[in-house]
């Protein structure tokens, strides 16, 4: 449900929502949940100073039940 409601709200903001990809992951620290944009909307995302960024968190920690780590990386960063 996390993953969804980010991806929604991340679509929202972007130019290339085509390019928009959300994958929640489980570690041994932890949910992640790591959001992949076009590297043009890199900057939309984040926001000035990260602000954008920090409120996407802010409401994805407000419907978890625990603490989730958000990423946010561009298309072109390979792992």
């Amino acid at each position: 449900m996390l993953a969804e409601a980010l991806d929604h709200l991340v679509r929202g903001i972007v130019d290339s929502p085509e390019d928009v990809k959300v994958t929640q992951k489980n570690n041994r620290r932890g949910d992640i949940i790591e959001v992949r944009v076009h590297p043009e909307d890199l900057g939309r995302v984040i926001g000035r100073q990260g602000r954008t960024a920090r409120a996407l968190r802010t409401v994805v920690n407000a419907l978890a039940d625990e603490q989730v780590r958000v990423d946010v990386v561009d298309t072109d960063r390979r792992r």
